[in-house]
Parts: C-alpha cells; structure tokens; sequence
C-alpha cells in the first residue's frame, strides 16, 4: 500500500490514460459498468497526460484500433499523447472531480520546457486531486525527458515548488535510474514505470505501428523489463513502487513479491476491460481474509 503525504493510501491504481481524463472510463468501457464488470472507484486513476497546448497526437476517437496492436500477451499502442491541452482540462473537467467519489492523480508532460512543466503544476491546485504524476517516459515523444535524468530532476524540483500535491514521477526502462534514484529521495512519494519502447523489446522486427513512430510495449509480453525495473527500484531506494504489466490475476501476487507497494493496471484495459474489476475484488477479498 502506498500512502501519499495527504493521507490518501491505494494498492490498486489505473495508469495514465485507462480511464480518459475524468476517472469514468472511456465510451466502449462504460455499458461495463451495468453489469458490475467496471467500477472506476476501486482504483487510484492516474488521467490521461496533459500537455500545454492541445495535441492531435494519433489517436482518433472514431477508430480507437488505428494506433493500438493487440499482441499475444499484450499490447503495443503509439497514441502519440493525444489531448485537448490543460487548459481545456481545467474548464471542462477540474471543476467537476470530487475525490469523495473518484481518487484522481494529475499527469503532465512537457517537451523539454521544466518552466512549462511547472507552470501546468500550478494550474492544476485549484482541484480535488489526490496527486500529481510527471511523465517523464513518454515512448512515443522525443523529448529529452526520456533521455536526460539531469533534466527530470530539474523538472521534478520545479514542479515541487509549485504543486500542492504529492509528487509522483513516471520513468521508463531507459532512464539511468542508478543516477535518478538519490535525487528523487525527497522528492517524490511514489515511482510508476511506463510502457517499453518498441524498438526494446523487438531490435530487428518492425513496428505494426511503424508509421507512428513504434509505440509503447505492456503487458505481459514487457514483464520481464517492466518487472526488472521494479525489484531494481525496490532494491535502491524506499520511494514506493508502483508495479505495472498486469495481465493474468497470478500477476498481482508476483508483482508484489519484488517489491511493489501498489498494483498498476493498463493495457489489460484496452484488452479486457472487465478484468482489472474483478482482480481487485478478488484481491481486496483475499487481503481481508489475512488481517
């Protein structure tokens, strides 16, 4: 379990963009709910990222499959972090989140421009969030966020000062975390891992989604990187951890026992939406049974 400095504690999240940019879900996810096979209240919802200005990015409502492959055992997508911008969050959506109902985390990102990054901080403390995650390991930008650890660490000190909440970051299996990991002490109250770049996991086989860049690798088909990257990060530092690439329920177990304090779940949602509802039924089931 995970507890944030505002006293709001979670072991099961959503991870940025599983459940769009109010908690709810997306459309297709929805009907879900009126048969109990997706309850958005369970999880600690991390919103889709944000960017300054709105960004086309390669998703299309329309036709959610254009940037998303479906793999044996995962999912690669290239969204591109399609969004409307903040701006347009803090009109239309900020006003209306109550954490008495949802637990919302805020996600930004920026390409390069802490002083931008900072600025979208402060936008966002007018509202009922729980936290605030940088997103410093988006695999389908350039930005070099992903290949900087001194300019994460900058950012992440300028939001600081800025942000009302607790701070989260998300990092990739790229990052040079032997570096990062003594200046996040202090800094952030939680370290989620991103998807895996494409090029990763797959060196000499091409892209389904070549034309947008490769995308992002999750679920079980990127464990062995993703979970890697945990017992890492549980072995250098205290900061929680929050473990991604759930797939079969067996997963949460696992996670766990390399060192994750909270369960993440994201891709499972584009696949099979109703099963991150029912594992965290099961798993709080079982949970209580222990205490």
């Amino acid at each position: 379990m995970i507890t944030l400095s505002n006293n709001h504690s979670f072991e099961h999240m959503a991870a940025s963009g599983a459940l769009a940019f109010d908690g709810q879900g997306w459309p297709w996810e929805k009907p879900l709910k009126w048969v109990g096979l997706f309850n958005p209240a369970l999880f600690t919802i991390v919103i889709k990222t944000l960017t300054r200005k709105p960004r086309k990015g390669n998703l299309r409502w329309y036709n959610p499959l254009r940037c998303i492959r479906f793999l044996r055992g995962g999912a690669v997508n290239a969204v591109g972090l399609t969004n409307p911008g903040i701006e347009w969050w803090c009109k239309t959506i900020g006003p209306t989140i109550d954490q008495k109902k949802l637990a919302l985390v805020g996600s930004i990102l920026t390409d390069n421009n802490n002083e931008e990054l900072a600025e979208m901080a402060e936008m966002l403390n007018p509202y009922d969030l729980v936290g605030l995650e940088v997103n410093a390991s988006c695999p389908n930008t350039t930005g070099e966020m992903l290949g900087n650890a001194a300019k994460v660490i900058e950012g992440l000190q300028k939001v600081k000062a800025k942000t009302r909440f607790p701070l989260l970051v998300k990092l990739s299996v790229l990052h040079d975390v032997e570096y990062l990991v003594p200046r996040l002490e202090g800094l952030v109250e939680a370290i989620s891992i991103n998807t895996v770049p494409w090029s990763k996991i797959f060196p000499n086989k091409t892209s389904p989604l070549a034309r947008f860049g490769g995308g992002g690798v999750s679920g079980k088909i990127a464990q062995p990187y993703t979970w890697d990257l945990v017992q890492r990060l549980a072995s250098l530092t205290s900061i929680p951890v929050i473990g991604p690439g759930v797939w079969d329920y067996e997963d949460i177990a696992r996670l766990r026992s390399l060192g994750a304090s909270a369960i993440s779940f994201g891709s499972i949602f584009m696949r099979y939406p109703w099963r991150p509802t029912l594992y965290v039924k099961k798993d709080r089931k079982t949970l209580t049974q222990y205490i």
